[in-house]
């Protein structure tokens, strides 16, 4: 585990697992009555005072993905990939899917 704070430009490297004392900005989603913070595409959950990152919730919508997205074809389908996590385009913004 390392711990820090979280820098914007370095969020596509961030693993599962790491800790992080700051989030720049976070919004927060409650999926399945798990309290999950967002920011610049990474997802987190709290540790007592410290952000872990964690998996994306599947099935939650955010309303727009950072720069540096990746659109894939998969199946004929498109999506949107960023971090390792895939996206795909809806009413109101992007949905969390598993692939």
């Amino acid at each position: 585990f390392a711990i820090g704070q979280a820098n914007t430009a370095l969020a596509p490297q961030l693993k599962i697992g790491v800790v992080v004392t700051t989030v720049h900005k976070p919004k927060i989603y409650v999926h399945k009555g798990v309290r999950f913070h967002y920011s610049n595409g990474i997802w987190y959950r709290t540790s007592g005072r410290r952000y872990v990152v964690s998996a994306a919730p599947v099935g939650v919508v955010v309303r727009s993905l950072p720069r540096g997205r990746k659109i894939v074809r998969i199946n004929g389908r498109k999506y949107y990939r960023y971090n390792g996590v895939y996206y795909q385009k809806r009413k109101g913004g992007f949905i969390v899917v598993r692939i």
